[in-house]
């Protein structure tokens, strides 16, 4: 079985059942689409196809005409409506993000202070990352002395291959 999703944008009603939703007559809804007040989907043969969206709007068109705001007049406030709603939307967006962004800084700075801590709390023989000496390249005395000597740390010790 095919399984269809449709969503208030989805333009699925035909221009008679549009203008019967709509309380309009079938012509003032072809006069509204050649003003571009409420632009409908298409079908394949060129039929209009109004959405749920497309009728919500056909019914304030004809209220603001009905409060006498002229055809231009309309349109200019249908497209704020759209701007602001756009708006609204990536203002949600936004705050979406920072919360997230807002979580990632504190789970950065806890990182941060459980290494501050570590450092402060370790000796000087302590490693913050446990290695396992076979894995260990050279000890950090070594490393110390190859710094201060100016050499390799390979060169700092030639006796690192026989430790454990």
């Amino acid at each position: 079985m095919i399984q269809f999703e449709l969503s208030d944008d989805s333009p699925v009603y035909v221009i008679s059942v549009a203008a019967q939703l709509s309380g309009l007559h079938a012509q003032t809804l072809r006069t509204y689409d050649r003003l571009g007040l409420v632009s409908p989907g298409r079908a394949a043969g060129g039929g209009r196809r109004y959405s749920l969206r497309n009728i919500l709007a056909l019914r304030e068109v004809q209220r603001l005409s009905r409060e006498g705001v002229s055809p231009r007049g309309i349109k200019r406030i249908l497209e704020l409506e759209d701007e602001q709603e756009r708006h609204r939307a990536l203002v949600a967006e936004l705050r979406d993000e920072i919360t997230q962004l807002r979580a990632e800084l504190e789970s950065t700075r806890a990182v941060a202070a459980r290494l501050a801590g570590l450092l402060r709390g370790r000796n000087e023989n302590a490693a913050l990352v446990p290695v396992r000496r076979s894995d260990a390249p050279f000890t950090a005395q070594q490393a110390d002395q190859a710094r201060a000597g100016g050499s390799e740390p390979a060169a700092a010790d030639s006796s690192r291959a026989a430790q454990p």
